[in-house]
């Protein structure tokens, strides 16, 4: 059965999309068959870091101009991509009508994906929230910073208080190494915990670093470098502990689900 992963975040510029770019590449490496779902609409850019440009996207499937089929675009090591569209204004703000058939689209995927790797919208409205709780994993990156720490427990709490989403795996972003991606992961739980009834679980990290900064000018991710880069170590690690993680099962309508429950939606 085909399972999913949301990339989330609180805010923008922690590298969301570069995470959830390069976790949907090492899947496929690690020879999962993988979907990016790109779930920014109105605001996607997450084929500018693949270096892919589609032709269709899932909006043309969701006002029926096209099928499915044909917004799905081949991207390196025969992952699949669906983009949400980038200066589509009434992509913006999603209705919850149309959000639903978003979500039920997926069941609809051919070939059905072993992995749908959905890049969520920052922070925590309607949109992130409904593309959060209908996936199987939850994946929440931060940097070390107390802005981040802030708005990623509004995610969290977010999403856990109005969704029922108890589980979520954290990658710290943009750290020195595995040591303080612990420490600032440390610092972060300890603030959740305080407050919130959930589970947090250290994923992994990736480190700050000029090859990744090259790796996004030069539209080409880093994942698809030399598999013994430090970089890719550390996503084939966080790749492995985000696959391993304890799925939510949150009330909602889900990716590859026929519940026909609205909650959440």
């Amino acid at each position: 059965m085909a399972s999913s992963i949301a990339v989330a975040s609180g805010k923008g510029g922690v590298g969301k999309t570069n995470i959830a770019v390069n976790l949907s590449l090492t899947l496929s490496r690690m020879g999962k068959k993988v979907t990016l779902l790109d779930a920014d609409f109105g605001m996607a850019n997450a084929h500018i870091l693949l270096g892919v440009n589609p032709q269709n996207y899932i909006s043309d499937a969701i006002s029926g101009s096209v099928p499915l089929a044909d917004t799905v675009c081949p991207g390196p090591l025969g992952m699949n991509f669906l983009s949400g569209g980038s200066g589509l204004l009434d992509m913006l703000n999603l209705d919850k009508k149309t959000r639903y058939e978003t979500i039920r689209l997926m069941d609809n995927l051919e070939p059905k994906p072993d992995v749908l790797v959905a890049d969520v919208p920052a922070g925590a409205s309607d949109n992130s929230i409904a593309f959060v709780a209908a996936a199987d994993r939850v994946v929440v990156v931060l940097v070390g910073e107390p802005t981040s720490f802030l708005d990623a427990y509004s995610l969290i709490k977010a999403a856990n208080l109005e969704a029922g989403v108890q589980n979520f795996s954290i990658v710290v972003n943009m750290v020195t190494g595995k040591g303080q991606a612990q420490a600032h992961f440390a610092k972060f739980q300890n603030i959740v915990y305080r407050f919130l009834d959930v589970k947090l679980e250290l994923a992994g990290y990736l480190p700050l670093s000029n090859r990744i900064r090259k790796s996004i000018v030069e539209r080409r991710p880093i994942s698809l470098g030399d598999k013994n880069l430090p970089e890719n170590l550390a996503l084939q690690s966080l790749s492995k502990a985000v696959m391993d993680a304890t799925p939510n099962q949150s009330n909602g309508i889900r990716y590859f689900s026929k519940t026909p429950n609205m909650v959440g939606a």
